[in-house]
């Protein structure tokens, strides 16, 4: 099979439920992150959002998809994650403004775990679209210029630069002017490393799956020729 065929075959694999897996998988886990985040935790001394425990999990499947099924099969899965975080935060504001019920006590409660603050929230959005589509540009590009090889490279080359400027983007909209400049920068270089290793330890994982999916789909992309512009569906 040419590169382009493979290519072709990678645009939107129809009916498969191997995809769909992904999708449903990578929108969880962006949903699940934004909502646990809000709790703070002590991990090895480390201060950081519970939002940690789930969240790399995304740019993981994220790189499976652009692996497997390339840019374009990403790029939508991006916007579809979007789409759903969005929906989650005016759902939740809604909610929020709607009168409790006179027997219902736990308002200020809801609130308090809920109640995002719209700076937080348009970080968390912003920072999300520059830190996929930079992840799922950077793993496309790689791949072609090394032919196919070295996956690991790809994955965790791709989220070096991905879940920097994720990082830098979402605690630097999100804390500037709160935060004094030498604790943001050591946040966002937390946050930076732990990602990274996240996903680092998850390289034979990332490798099984994508092993599996290009076997069991026949698919094998490579982004050639191609318009990488994120606004494209």
């Amino acid at each position: 099979m040419t590169d382009e065929m493979q290519y072709e075959a990678s645009g939107a694999p129809q009916g498969s439920p191997w995809f769909l897996a992904l999708v449903v998988l990578f929108v969880a886990c962006l949903i699940v992150a934004n909502i646990v985040a809000v709790k703070v935790v002590t991990i090895g001394g480390l201060v950081m959002p519970a939002g940690i425990i789930v969240f790399p999990v995304s740019y993981i499947v994220g790189d499976v998809i652009t692996e497997v099924y390339g840019f374009r099969a990403a790029r939508r899965v991006i916007w579809y994650g979007f789409g759903a975080n969005a929906l989650v935060v005016v759902a939740i504001w809604a909610a929020q403004a709607l009168p409790p019920a006179p027997f219902w006590r736990d308002q200020a409660a809801f609130e308090s775990v809920l109640g995002q603050v719209p700076r937080i929230v348009a970080a968390s959005l912003v920072a999300y679209l520059v830190g996929e589509f930079a992840n799922a540009y950077v793993l496309a590009r790689m791949k072609v210029a090394t032919g196919g090889r070295w996956l690991w490279a790809r994955t965790i080359g791709s989220s070096l630069v991905g879940q920097g400027l994720d990082s830098t983007v979402f605690i630097a909209v999100a804390f500037a002017g709160i935060m004094p400049w030498p604790v943001l920068a050591g946040a966002i270089v937390t946050q930076w490393l732990v990602k990274c290793g996240y996903e680092a330890l998850a390289t034979p994982a990332t490798y099984a799956v994508c092993g599996f999916l290009k076997r069991r789909e026949g698919v094998d992309a490579y982004d050639r020729n191609i318009r990488f512009t994120p606004l494209s569906l």
